[in-house]
């Protein structure tokens, strides 16, 4: 009867917010001219109304020259013929001209048959200008994506087919329900916290299967995402993070909804931190029954301190991951600090910049929570692990 109540109650939870979508008020962009792009006038190709994205082939480098910048380094600009793939230019051959006096920060270094993604503008006088975006990785992208579910679901069999759902599953949340939401107004720490204990709630029962297992998990989540969600909040207050030191909310300051970023900052802390908190529970709670199986006569205590050891070994290994996993991301703007004149910068300096503190906060946050989540997951395996016996 709990069984059923339960799933009756996520399902309308999930129906609810599937049927009643957030809505936002519609986005009005603006073109914006980049200055250091490249890109060439062109007549007689398609006919375009107003600015439009499509897909070329390379099918020839035209011309290709070679350029030094003022620190030696050197740069590649190329000549091509590109072949329309989608949109008003399909089938029409396009010769872009991207050798110029002025150097596109983004430029890449293309070759016969890449397909790259073309931006394409009308001018006042009825000509077209076109100039290279990037490339197209979606199909390298789809491809990866298939060895990653083929592979999960050769080794981990049913178990990894289960995993997969609660992967696609995690996304749609995020997407369809948190984002819409933070969009619309709402407080994106309140979503921040209900996505990410639905999030956790449909991998572990996907994954795991209805057990006490499962339900322990649950309850080990529930109270770790709390202590995580007070730490952040706490911490960025004092810390004063506005959350607008990372470089995608400028963009996000032009819409129209009143976005909270120092909540989207605290939702951010909160998600990062649920993969970490699934994997360290599950382990913790599946350590404690290999133990409680091995000695069924082990009081709670005792079953605790031995299977506290077991997840001490585990911890430092999964705090090392999430601190290494910011870090990498940040490698590009700590590489900026160390290139500045000596003595430009200290030490303090540079943690006390809030795109830094950032992180900081983040992972030491995040870490926090995870390492609270060791004692309260084998405290709650190891003394109601067991359904107690009636007399």
């Amino acid at each position: 009867m709990l069984k059923k109540t339960f799933f009756f109650a996520l399902m309308l939870f999930l129906l609810f917010f599937c049927a009643f979508p957030a809505r936002a008020e519609n986005i009005e962009t603006e073109n914006i001219e980049t200055e250091d792009s490249s890109y060439i006038t062109l007549g007689g190709a398609g006919e375009i109304t107003e600015n439009a994205v499509f897909e070329a082939r390379v099918l020839k480098i035209l011309n290709e020259e070679s350029s030094t910048r003022e620190n030696g380094s050197i740069f590649i600009q190329q000549d091509l013929l590109l072949k329309g793939l989608t949109g008003n230019f399909k089938n029409q051959e396009i010769e872009y001209k991207g050798i110029s006096e002025i150097e596109v920060a983004n430029s890449g270094l293309y070759k016969s048959g890449d397909r790259v993604l073309v931006q394409a503008e009308n001018l006042f006088n009825g000509k077209n200008v076109f100039y290279i975006m990037d490339y197209v990785r979606r199909p390298y992208l789809y491809l990866l994506a298939f060895i990653f579910a083929l592979l999960i679901i050769i080794i981990g069999r049913k178990k990894g087919f289960r995993s997969l759902i609660g992967l696609i599953a995690s996304f749609f949340i995020i997407i369809k329900i948190i984002l819409p939401r933070i969009l619309a107004g709402g407080n994106p720490l309140l979503i921040g916290v209900i996505g990410s204990f639905s999030i956790l709630a449909v991998i572990i029962y996907l994954s795991e299967g209805w057990k006490r297992k499962s339900h322990l998990a649950i309850a080990s989540v529930f109270l770790s995402l709390l202590a995580t969600m007070f730490l952040a909040l706490l911490f960025t207050k004092l810390t004063r993070l506005t959350g607008f030191s990372n470089e995608e909310a400028a963009f996000l300051l032009g819409a129209d909804q009143i976005i909270n970023f120092q909540g989207l900052l605290l939702a951010g802390i909160l998600i990062g931190a649920v993969g970490v908190l699934d994997d360290i529970i599950i382990g913790q709670i599946a350590a404690v029954q290999q133990i409680r199986e091995a000695n069924p006569s082990l009081p709670p205590a005792k079953l605790f301190k031995m299977s506290y050891k077991v997840g001490n070994t585990h911890l430092s290994a999964v705090v090392n991951t999430l601190f290494l996993t910011y870090a990498g991301a940040s490698l590009p703007l700590l590489l900026l600090f160390l290139i500045q004149p000596e003595g430009a910068t200290s030490f303090r300096q540079v943690i006390n910049d809030e795109l830094i503190a950032t992180e900081i906060v983040r992972t030491l946050v995040g870490s926090i929570g995870v390492a609270l989540s060791l004692p309260i997951s084998t405290y709650l395996a190891a003394y109601f692990g067991v359904k107690k016996r009636r007399a």
